[in-house]
């Protein structure tokens, strides 16, 4: 295994788990006020890839993750612009995320998944087994299992046949 860059500011190394033979290139960071990443086994995260927690991101096993995805499970700062200063300097001046309502959802990604370069795939949605999302994508809502995601302004979906 090699590991790129793991933050879990929460402290509790119980909420990130890592698979067997899973080489991660990219970051993952697990928010002060809690969150989860659980990477299965023979996953692949490419580098410049952020994979950030404030509930729950689970990653199923032989997923191909590309360099430069982004996977938020959550807004990152508040939408309340007073809220979004004080969240700016508790960062900043204190190095860590402040207990705020990022409006965290869980997301799931499942097996044997294929993520293309720069994707972004947002909070609350599933992807299913197989899926294939294309690069530069914009994931804001689930994926079925085999489908192929290849525009990234109307995330259209092709089916294939396994």
């Amino acid at each position: 295994m090699l590991f790129r860059s793991i933050i879990n500011l929460s402290k509790n190394k119980n909420l990130i788990s890592i698979g067997e033979k899973t080489n991660l290139r990219g970051e993952l960071l697990i928010m002060e006020s809690g969150g989860q990443i659980d990477v299965g086994d023979f996953c692949f995260i490419g580098e410049g890839s952020r994979i950030w927690s404030g509930e729950k991101i689970q990653i199923g096993h032989r997923v191909l993750i590309s360099h430069n995805v982004n996977i938020h499970d959550n807004i990152s700062h508040p939408l309340d612009s007073k809220q979004r200063h004080l969240d700016f300097l508790h960062i900043f001046c204190d190095g860590a995320f402040p207990n705020n309502d990022y409006r965290a959802k869980e997301i799931i990604i499942g097996d044997d998944v294929w993520i293309g370069f720069n994707a972004t795939i947002m909070k609350g949605v599933t992807i299913g087994n197989g899926a294939i999302i294309g690069a530069n994508s914009i994931i804001t809502k689930d994926v079925p299992p085999y489908a192929v995601v290849i525009s990234p302004q109307s995330q259209e979906i092709v089916k294939y046949t396994k």
